[in-house]
C-alpha cells in the first residue's frame, strides 16, 4: 500500500535550544514547566514575549489561560508531553509557527498532530498542529532523569497489545467500520516495535543510538494516528485503557510510560500474548511498573483493572481483550505476584 502521510521534520544535534532565539519568529512564547524553566531560562533573550507554565491539561482552564497569553509571533514547546501538548493547543487556537523541543523521551507528544486534553479528567485528542521542526538535543535528553527517558518505550511497547486487540476484534466481527483490519499497518507497527526491542540496552543507558532509535519510533507513532486516517488501532489498545482508568480513579499525575507499560503487561497477560517476554523487556529497559513507583497503591491498581471494562464503555472506546475476558480476583493477584517477583518487593 502506498504511504502518503508525512512524519514531522526532526533534527538531532547539540546546542539546539541555544540556537532557537536566532531563528524563531519574534517575539516568542515559551510553553514549559516550572521545574524546567530555571535550567533553560538563560538560553532566551529580550525577544521572549513570556513564559507559560503548564499546570493543567483541563480544557476549560486552558481556554481561560489562552485569553491571557501575551502577544507573540511564534510558540516554543519546551518540556515533556504536557508542555508540548499545551503548546499545540495554543497554536491550534491562535495559529502561528510552532517549534517543539522535547526535554526527555517520555512520550510521543512532540510528533503528534492532536493534543491530549482532559474534559473532567477524561482524555480526548483534539486540535491540529504541525511544528516547523522537532529539535532533539542529545545533551538535553541525556541530562533528563533516566526514568523519563526510559519510560518513552511505553508508547511503543503498547503496539504489542494494540495489534492483538485489533486482530481479536477483526476475528470477532467487532472491528469498527471506519477502522477495518489492515495488515499493512500491522506490519509497520510491528517493525517499529521490533526496532525498539532490539535496542533496549541503548535506550536504558540513553546513548545516542538509543535516543535516535526511540525518538524515531515515537516519530512514527506520533504521526501514525493521522497518517492512518485517524485510526489508532495499530498503536493503542487495552494498554492505554488501564492507564486512563487509573488516572480517572486516582486523579494523580503520572510519568506516562509507567502506567502504559503496566497496561502492556496486564493486557498481555489477559491476552495470553507473550506476557513474560514483555515483562522482561519492561524490566530490562528500566521502567518500574510497581504501583509504589508511580505514587499509587496495589489497591488503586486492582480497582483500575476492575474498572477498565466500565471505563471503556462510558468513554466510548473500542473493543479490546477487556471486553472478552472477565477480570477475576485471581487474575489481579497473579498480576501482583508476577510483577513483585520480577521487580522485587517495594523498599521505598
Amino acid at each position: 500500500m502506498e504511504d502518503t502521510g508525512n512524519e514531522f521534520v526532526t533534527i538531532y544535534g547539540r546546542n539546539l535550544v541555544g540556537e532557537l532565539p536566532n531563528f524563531v519568529h519574534r517575539p516568542y512564547l515559551v510553553v514549559t514547566m516550572e521545574d524546567l524553566w530555571p535550567k533553560f531560562e538563560s538560553f532566551f533573550d529580550k525577544n521572549l514575549a513570556g513564559v507559560y507554565m503548564v499546570r493543567t491539561l483541563e480544557y476549560e482552564q486552558l481556554c481561560k489561560d489562552l485569553e491571557r497569553l501575551p502577544n507573540c509571533k511564534s510558540v516554543i514547546g519546551l518540556g515533556g508531553g504536557q508542555a508540548l501538548d499545551v503548546a499545540k493547543f495554543f497554536v491550534w487556537n491562535q495559529p502561528k509557527p510552532l517549534f517543539q523541543v522535547p526535554t526527555a523521551m517520555s512520550v510521543n507528544a512532540a510528533f503528534g498532530h492532536r493534543t491530549a486534553v482532559r474534559f473532567q479528567s477524561k482524555v480526548r485528542y483534539i486540535g491540529w498542529a504541525v511544528p516547523e521542526a522537532v529539535y532533539v538535543d542529545f545533551d538535553v535528553i541525556q541530562g533528563a532523569p533516566k526514568i523519563l527517558n526510559r519510560s518513552g518505550v511505553g508508547d511503543i511497547f503498547c503496539y504489542h497489545t494494540a495489534l492483538f486487540d485489533w486482530k481479536l476484534s477483526h476475528e470477532r466481527g467487532k472491528t469498527e467500520a471506519k477502522w477495518p483490519y489492515d495488515p499493512n499497518l500491522v506490519a509497520k507497527s510491528q517493525r517499529v516495535l521490533d526496532s525498539v526491542l532490539a535496542a533496549l540496552d541503548d535506550i536504558r543507558d540513553v546513548t545516542e543510538k538509543g535516543i535516535r532509535t526511540l525518538m524515531n519510533a515515537n516519530r512514527y507513532g506520533g504521526a501514525a494516528f493521522h497518517n492512518a486516517g485517524w485510526n489508532p488501532r495499530h498503536i493503542e489498545g487495552c494498554d492505554h485503557f488501564l492507564f486512563y482508568s487509573l488516572e480517572y480513579l486516582t486523579h494523580k499525575p503520572f510519568i506516562h510510560g509507567q502506567p502504559v507499560c503496566l497496561g502492556v503487561y496486564v493486557g498481555s497477560l489477559l491476552q495470553n500474548n507473550k506476557a513474560e517476554e514483555m515483562l522482561d523487556a519492561i524490566h530490562r529497559v528500566g521502567v518500574d511498573i510497581r504501583p509504589e513507583a508511580m505514587g499509587v497503591s496495589w489497591d488503586d491498581v486492582a480497582e483500575a483493572i476492575r474498572k477498565v471494562p466500565w471505563y471503556t464503555k462510558q468513554a466510548g472506546l473500542w473493543y479490546t481483550i477487556y471486553d472478552e475476558v472477565p477480570i477475576t480476583e485471581e487474575f489481579i493477584a497473579r498480576v501482583r505476584e508476577n510483577i513483585t517477583a520480577k521487580f522485587g518487593p517495594w523498599q521505598g
